[in-house]
């Protein structure tokens, strides 16, 4: 009897996404990324629980891509440059110098650990160098996700920093595992000149050709636009905006495969458009970057649960011991010296944030589609390297991700001042020239008195609700104020 049927396959991935979310929706309970439960849902579903059979790489790797471009696309929209502009040079370092120190550091020890006679790993130079390439990116969406949860804002520009080394630090993992795959399978030169030479090509066929898709996006979008305006008939604004979200998905994935085919990196250049097209003027802009956010989760979702159909848990218990030390060692050790020899040019950064940064060295569902490359290129020890990068991406997920509102608490680097991004669920249509702020009230807000009428509000600053627990208030001048209460207020720009 045949069990492989479009029908089976449906009812299985219909009940992975669905208990994937119910799964996840309790992780913010607990402070667990979601990446976590999501990996955890697809173990349960796998070999070594229910007994779902899934072990094709080729088929991984290709899902795995797809998502990975939408996923940093994402990213690449919600990156506002004037957040990023006083952070561009630490991040852009932590993101290229950060993850070739952290990959050599790492590939170093690991090299070392191999030369002991009480390992069960013996991996030469190059393969320890691979594993440790494999693992060098952080992961943005597991540490995010937890910290918009919880609503955390973070002091000196660290957010914004956090977030531009984990968009862009992808494609620097990426360049380094194939350069290794290269060299261990043809022999390739692994000169300094060589490697040098590979990232200058990589890096800049990927940023001029991102940036160059980005605007021949924007240019498609104003052609389709003037193309219904002699139409009698005109597009209704929700088709217009489903239309042109779907025209932008398309030049994702044309971006990456001519930038790819120019031996350009194509990730790079996937995470550049998006920035591009996210600082541009697009027609229902909100509407654009909530399809694309949707696409993104639903791309996580999706590569998470596969990742953890992948694994056979059983077949880490033979590497347990070693990963536990190799994680270990990054966690303390590796991501903490790359990021304070990278950031050590930047004086005006101080010890707590630096360690913070440190600290938020997660990994994620990046390095798994990562260690998936040696055992398609059938490398010798690829499966070790795979079950390696899964443990300690667990371990590390379990450790630093429940940990980084704590650690960002006891450093002090937690901003109870910042302007919150909820907006009670309130949107404004693109054209009109006003935007809208939230703020949560606390002792100085009312310490002139207690209602809206004794608060100085910012010139062209309207409060419109107000937000007390689950209760929303309609505000007027004698309404009493608590701290703790949140304004939402629309301004003119």
């Amino acid at each position: 009897m045949d069990y492989i049927t479009s029908e089976n396959i449906l009812l299985i991935g219909s009940a992975l996404l669905i208990a994937g979310v119910l799964f996840g929706k309790t992780s913010y309970r607990f402070g667990f990324p979601l990446l976590l439960i999501f990996l955890l849902v697809g173990m349960g579903f796998g070999c070594d629980g229910l007994g779902i059979q899934f072990g094709n790489m080729h088929s991984a790797q290709f899902i795995g891509m797809i998502a990975l471009c939408i996923i940093l696309f994402s990213g690449g929209m919600g990156t506002k440059i004037s957040a990023i502009r006083p952070v561009l040079g630490p991040g852009l370092v932590l993101s290229t110098v950060g993850v070739l120190l952290t990959a050599g550091i790492t590939g170093l020890f690991i090299w070392w650990l191999s030369g002991m006679s009480w390992t069960n790993i013996h991996f030469a130079l190059l393969p320890s160098l691979l594993l440790a390439a494999t693992m060098s990116s952080t992961d943005s969406a597991s540490v995010f996700g937890i910290l918009g949860s919880q609503k955390v804002g973070l002091r000196n520009n660290l957010r914004p920093m956090l977030e531009l080394e984990s968009g862009s630090n992808d494609p620097m993992a990426y360049m380094l595992t194939i350069i290794l795959i290269e060299t261990i399978t043809i022999g390739a030169d692994l000169s300094a000149g060589s490697i040098i030479m590979e990232l200058l090509l990589q890096f800049g066929v990927g940023a001029i050709g991102g940036y160059l898709m980005g605007r021949i996006a924007i240019r498609l979008i104003a052609l389709y636009q003037r193309l219904g305006r002699g139409s009698k008939v005109q597009e209704d604004a929700s088709q217009l905006t489903s239309m042109v979200a779907i025209m932008m998905l398309g030049c994702v994935f044309l971006t990456f495969t001519l930038v790819s085919a120019l031996s350009g990196n194509g990730y790079l250049a996937v995470y550049i458009c998006g920035i591009v097209l996210g600082n541009a003027q697009l027609p229902n802009h909100r509407g654009l970057s909530k399809f694309i956010d949707g696409m993104a989760w639903l791309a996580q979702i999706v590569v998470f649960l596969m990742l953890g159909l992948l694994v056979n848990p059983h077949e880490m218990i033979d590497v347990a011991a070693v990963s536990l030390i190799i994680g270990a060692f990054m966690i303390a050790v590796g991501r903490p010296v790359s990021v304070f020899l990278s950031l050590a040019p930047f004086r005006k950064i101080g010890l707590r944030p630096k360690l913070f940064v440190s600290w938020v060295g997660l990994r994620g569902a990046v390095p798994i589609i990562f260690a998936t490359y040696p055992v398609v290129a059938e490398i010798e020890g690829a499966s070790q390297i795979f079950n390696i990068v899964f443990f300690i991406t667990l371990l590390s997920l379990l450790i630093q991700g429940t940990s980084v509102i704590g650690v960002a608490c006891r450093l002090g680097l937690v901003d109870d001042t910042a302007e919150s991004d909820d907006n009670f669920g309130v949107e404004l249509a693109d054209d009109i020239p006003t935007s809208l702020q939230t703020i949560t009230l606390n002792s100085a807000h009312l310490s002139r008195g207690n209602t809206l009428r004794d608060m100085t509000l910012p010139e062209g600053c309207l409060v419109i609700m107000i937000k007390r627990g689950d209760r929303y208030i309609v505000p007027n001048g004698t309404r009493r104020l608590h701290a703790g209460d949140k304004l939402l207020m629309i301004k003119e720009t």
